[in-house]
């Protein structure tokens, strides 16, 4: 049975993970605890507190606004 590789956002989130030390689900959580709604508010929010990149700042902030658009 062959796996199918994510695409879109989700394809980012081993390298997330790898990188930064955390499951992207504690990316998530803090994403909701931020109190920010807005793409552009969370993108930066990311980037400023927690060191992201934009592209992998930008991959969590897209899933975590569109629940249900990818699979993971």
């Amino acid at each position: 049975m062959a796996t199918t590789k994510p695409h879109g956002p989700a394809s980012y989130f081993p390298s997330i993970e790898a990188k930064y030390g955390r499951p992207v689900d504690e990316w998530f959580a803090a994403l909701t605890t931020s109190g920010l709604t807005g793409h552009k508010d969370l993108v930066n929010w990311l980037k400023t507190e927690h060191e992201l990149g934009h592209g992998h700042a930008t991959a969590l902030v897209q899933f975590h606004l569109n629940p249900g658009k990818w699979e993971r």
